[in-house]
């Protein structure tokens, strides 16, 4: 059943890494609900058959010859629909965690003009998420670091479900934008340059995906979030980039 957004100008992303056991049913579940909106799969280089399981589904595809990161995966995506004429970008994760379903709350926030940036919250409203001790503190800890450096309320900066505008997407394709782990750090170049920033709620599965700041990598996550958050203040309050 179609959707209320059978918008030609939208564009989803979903950038992938080694996610062919869930990739199919993600996007034929999309292409369900929203058939008139077309469906990007970047495949940042898996060792698997992702991209072939995300094109038998009738995903258009892009595939990096090698892994370069989540970060490199979006901007490709964000390339594409510029080209492409898109005014509007939503991505979400590979590994089925993010509901499709709502998809069509960061559309609305977006024609509205609410945000140029729309960052999906699973801590707004009633949260069921279960994390990790070793997550929970990591998230807190950027949470507060955001805010503070923003002067706004970021309730889940490591959220990896986004809606983008045509500016944001032309802010992040021309400057800076990490390649791997964008989280907290995107939020404050964001606001550095001047985009809007607004939360919204979502729910999440648990996710099925293995390669995502598991085991020890939670460690290195938090240990480079810290660095790349900090440097990106110091840099961006300095230049205080505006676009």
């Amino acid at each position: 059943m179609e959707t209320s957004h059978p918008n030609l100008e939208t564009l989803i992303l979903i950038p992938v890494y080694n996610e062919g056991a869930s990739i199919r049913v993600l996007v034929r579940e999309i292409r369900e609900l929203y058939p008139r909106i077309p469906v990007l799969v970047v495949d940042d280089g898996s060792r698997d058959n992702s991209a072939a399981e995300a094109r038998a589904a009738g995903a258009v595809v892009i595939r990096h010859p090698f892994n370069l990161g989540d970060g490199a995966a979006r901007q490709t995506g964000f390339l594409y629909a510029l080209r492409g004429g898109f005014n509007c970008l939503v991505h979400l994760d590979g590994d089925r965690q993010h509901a499709p379903a709502e998809i069509a709350r960061f559309v609305d926030a977006l024609q509205q003009g609410e945000a140029d940036l729309v960052v999906g919250s699973r801590f707004l409203g009633e949260c069921a998420y279960q994390l990790s001790p070793g997550r929970k503190i990591g998230m807190k800890l950027f949470s507060l670091i955001c805010s503070l450096v923003i002067r706004q309320k970021i309730t889940d900066p490591t959220s990896g479900f986004r809606g983008i505008n045509r500016r944001a997407m032309t802010v992040f394709t021309r400057g800076y934008y990490p390649q791997h782990f964008p989280d907290a750090d995107v939020i404050i170049s964001a606001h550095f340059r001047g985009l809007r920033i607004r939360e919204i709620p979502i729910t999440v599965s648990p996710t099925r995906s293995t390669s995502l700041h598991r085991g020890g990598t939670i460690f290195y996550y938090i240990y480079k979030m810290l660095l790349s958050t900090f440097v990106s203040s110091l840099r961006l309050k300095r230049d205080q980039i505006k676009f």
